[in-house]
């Protein structure tokens, strides 16, 4: 790709990625323990397996990717110490750099790199494309490994170094042989962090610990490219699902760090001059209603287009935000506000109970339970919840709201048997801007049906234009193919956009090299 079209796609697909209050290097302390409250309890260990940001988390402190974003929004090589690219751009080589050793002493190969992108290939929406794509992915010896393509996708690079949901990170063979469909058991990473197995108890704490064998590239960290020094001895996640309880250890110093901040809890933090609060994403997140497809009433389209003409936004935003300074409406699935691919084509006007009524029953929905997941310890998918459940009883719908935590969301929500035997209808999430600012990276898009995300829509016509729009390098085409893809969710209804919003977190101003991603990253951190 010309560099124009590279930084027109990284600026759709990352947010800002800078270093706030980072001392230089030399003026930081190594040691100590960073207590951390994560927004999620951590159940389950697999980042390719789920899409759970609570795990993607885990997979950043305890493994590498090949490629990362830096500050600039460009790519550049992290576990890859050289690469090669034909002027066809249709071959590439990739050689890994020295020193990179997996947690149990075993030296990184490009044959663990190989496996695991093809693991990562067969469950994520833009490695499918890749996998799709492509004539060769074999090791050349211990070190190289090679790429080649069956067909253009202009997207290789940005694929390897995709920053969500889920990035492509590189364990072992011998795990990443695991069934795609199943869970990876045992964690062996090779990144800055190691997950020690004997502390982690779920519902209270996860326990990471230095890995004093990982080799930082000798460069400052820029967004989750460069050096990862790892400046604590011991990482503590301590979940916390109560936020006055967070709120009041922060300010106790019991904790250092909280990750997302209810909003009600904002104004007497900033008043805290122990405390910082910091809005880490600053390109925000997508609120998701997401409706279970193999199932009635909701694989019928009428009954999502319902729920589309049921979402008033405002509605939601306000119940679930508040602050007016940190929500907008956006009608589009890629998000809003001077992204590359902000549009409003094919979006209803404004929210319209009766029509969502008649199209509920048009669809045949014959008023059996509607099986909402309500996870409680998720205020930003708890809220929309309570929402849905009143605007569903107001269309005609009989509603089975049913609470947990979020971590059982997740689990829950990969069930696919009906909701009467333990399955579900809707259950809502949220998306930062790295995983649907544009039609490759968008999970929820996806039409693949069985493959598809939690949900599992399929559409033909959706996965054709994706599919089309990762093959296409004009701008302007894209943009078209994009409003392409737009106009065709808003009538099949893969899932129902209810706004857009910032999240802050908040940390002890003892907490020095936070660095500001979309995804949170805990290494360069010193206290």
């Amino acid at each position: 790709m010309d560099g124009l079209s590279r930084r027109r796609f990284l600026a759709a697909t990352a947010a800002a990625a800078v270093a706030v209050r980072a001392p230089a290097v030399h003026a930081q302390k190594r040691g100590g323990t960073l207590r951390f409250v994560p927004h999620a309890d951590l159940k389950i260990l697999d980042p390719i397996w789920t899409t759970a940001y609570i795990t993607r988390n885990h997979g950043y402190m305890v493994y590498d990717t090949l490629f990362a974003l830096d500050a600039g929004l460009r790519l550049r090589p992290q576990m890859v110490g050289s690469y090669r690219v034909s002027a066809d751009r249709r071959w590439y080589s990739f050689t890994l750099r020295d020193g990179l050793r997996f947690h149990d002493g075993q030296p990184v190969t490009a044959e663990d790199c190989v496996a695991s992108l093809r693991r990562w290939g067969a469950r994520d929406p833009l490695g499918r494309l890749l996998i799709a794509a492509l004539a060769k992915l074999a090791p050349v010896d211990r070190k190289t490994f090679v790429l080649a393509l069956a067909q253009p996708f202009g997207l290789v690079l940005e694929a390897l170094g995709k920053p969500s949901a889920s990035p492509p990170f590189i364990m072992p063979a011998r795990l990443a042989a695991t069934d795609p469909n199943e869970q990876v058991r045992e964690t062996v990473g090779s990144g800055p962090y190691r997950f020690v197995r004997d502390e982690w108890e779920p519902g209270h704490q996860v326990v990471y610990a230095r890995n004093a064998d990982y080799v930082p590239r000798d460069e400052e960290p820029s967004g989750a490219a460069g050096g990862k020094r790892a400046r604590v001895d011991r990482v503590e996640w301590r979940y916390i699902p109560d936020p006055a309880t967070a709120s009041a250890a922060l300010e106790a110093g019991e904790v250092d760090f909280w990750e997302n901040v209810p909003l009600d809890f904002a104004p007497r933090l900033e008043k805290n001059p122990a405390v910082q609060l910091l809005v880490t994403d600053p390109r925000g997140s997508l609120g998701i209603l997401r409706p279970n497809h193999l199932h009635p009433p909701f694989n019928d389209k009428r009954a999502r287009q319902a729920l589309l003409w049921m979402v008033d936004q405002p509605y939601y935003l306000q119940a679930t935000i508040g602050q007016r300074a940190y929500y907008r409406t956006c009608p589009g699935f890629f998000m809003c506000g001077g992204v590359p691919y902000e549009s409003t084509a094919g979006a209803p006007p404004k929210a319209d109970l009766e029509r969502a009524r008649q199209l509920l029953k048009e669809s045949g929905y014959d008023g059996r339970p509607l099986v909402v997941l309500d996870p409680t310890d998720s205020p930003y998918a708890h809220a929309p919840a309570l929402v849905t459940a009143e605007l569903l009883g107001k269309i005609g719908g009989a509603v089975d709201l049913q609470a947990m935590d979020w971590s059982t969301l997740v689990a829950r929500r990969a069930k696919k048997e009906p909701p009467a035997q333990g399955g579900w209808n809707i259950f809502h999430t949220w998306a930062t801007a790295f995983d649907v600012m544009t039609p490759a990276v968008s999970a929820p898009l996806s039409g693949a049906g069985e493959k598809a995300w939690f949900g599992w829509p399929t559409s033909e016509d959706m996965e054709r234009l994706r599919a089309q729009w990762v093959r296409e390098t004009g701008e302007d085409k894209r943009r078209t193919l994009a409003e392409q893809i737009q106009r065709l969710a808003f009538d099949e209804v893969p899932f129902v956009p209810w706004g857009q919003f910032e999240v802050p977190g908040a940390f002890r101003k003892t907490v020095r090299g936070v660095l500001q991603f979309g995804a949170t990253l805990l290494w360069n951190i010193s206290l």
